[in-house]
């Protein structure tokens, strides 16, 4: 029997992946922290990186056999980015660090895990 579709079988690994949005300057957040942690009885630090120009991570956080179900958690340092861009805050800030806590079922599809940031509010969906 032929496989009829090769394209399942040569389907990419699953892989984690973010982006960050200013939407005070309406762009991509360049150069905002951003760790990851996975629930092992307590959080443990996984990885950290820093967002690139448009925003985004320049590798996947997790994929392939590294990106297998459980609890995550991301933590953007919104305060020091905003802080670093010039806007005037105040101390302490109203956000520092945003931690996004989400679940993980399937480690063989693509996570996308987005941020739309201001120095006083947020919000996240599980994006494509």
């Amino acid at each position: 029997m032929t496989d009829l579709n090769p394209t399942i079988a040569s389907a990419p690994p699953g892989r984690l992946t973010t982006h960050v949005l200013d939407t005070v300057h309406g762009q991509p957040a360049a150069g905002m922290s951003v760790a990851l942690y996975v629930m092992q009885g307590e959080w443990a630090l996984l990885k950290q990186a820093r967002t690139n120009a448009d925003g985004r991570l320049d590798a996947p956080l997790l994929s392939g056999h590294d990106l297998v179900p459980g609890r995550y958690r991301l933590v953007f340092d919104v305060e020091a980015y905003f802080r670093h861009m010039g806007v005037d805050l105040p101390k302490p800030a109203f956000l520092g660090q945003v931690p996004l806590d989400f679940g993980i079922a399937d480690g063989s599809v693509h996570y996308h895990v987005p941020l739309l940031v201001s120095p006083w509010a947020y919000s996240t969906y599980r994006g494509s």
